[in-house]
C-alpha cells in the first residue's frame, strides 16, 4: 500500500494523526479520570507501571524519557513513591554513580491494583470491539511503533515522504 503524494483534506491519510493524536489524548483523561476514583494520580501510577514493563533497573534518566517528563520532575515523584516503599534507587553494579530504579514487593502490588483499576476502565471504552477488532489494531499499532523506529535511525522525512539519507 503506497502513501499518496498529496492527500485531500478528508482522506484517511490527512485524517489519521490528528485522529489519532486526539483519540489518545481523549483515552488518557478518561484512564486518569477513572484512576483518580481509586485515588491514583498520573504523576505516581505512570513511573510504576514503565518500571513494571521493563522489568525495573533503569535510571532516573531512562525513566524521565520513558514517562516523557523532565529528570528533575521525576525525582520528586521518585522520592515520594520511594518514602511510600513502593520502589528503591540502588547504585548500578557497572557505573558507581548511577542510581538504578527498582520496583519493591510493595510497588509490584501497587502495579497489580493500578493494572486491574486500569483494566476496568479499560474495558469500558472497549466493550464496543471484538477480540479479533482489537488484536489487528495492535498489529497495525505494532507496525507503526517499528516504522517510528526505523525513521529515528534514518533521520527526519522530507516533504517528499522518504528519509534523508545521511
Amino acid at each position: 500500500m503506497t502513501e499518496p503524494t498529496q492527500n485531500p483534506p478528508f482522506s484517511p491519510w490527512a485524517r489519521f494523526g490528528i485522529r489519532f493524536s486526539l483519540l489518545a489524548r481523549r483515552w488518557r483523561h478518561h484512564l486518569d479520570a477513572h484512576l483518580a476514583q481509586a485515588g491514583l494520580t498520573d504523576a505516581t501510577w505512570v513511573p510504576l507501571i514503565h518500571l513494571d514493563e521493563t522489568g525495573g533497573g533503569l535510571s532516573q534518566k531512562d525513566l524521565a524519557r520513558r514517562v516523557g517528563v523532565d529528570g528533575s520532575s521525576l525525582v520528586r515523584v521518585l522520592d515520594i513513591l520511594e518514602r511510600q516503599g513502593l520502589l528503591e534507587r540502588r547504585r548500578s553494579t557497572t557505573d558507581g554513580r548511577a542510581r538504578l530504579v527498582h520496583l519493591t514487593p510493595k510497588g509490584k502490588r501497587r502495579v497489580a491494583h493500578i493494572r486491574e483499576t486500569l483494566g476496568q476502565g479499560e474495558r469500558a471504552l472497549l466493550a464496543d470491539l471484538s477480540e479479533q477488532e482489537l488484536a489487528a489494531m495492535l498489529a497495525c499499532f505494532d507496525r507503526i511503533d517499528r516504522r517510528i523506529s526505523a525513521l529515528e535511525h534514518t533521520g527526519p522525512i522530507p516533504a517528499s515522504g522518504r528519509p534523508e539519507a545521511h
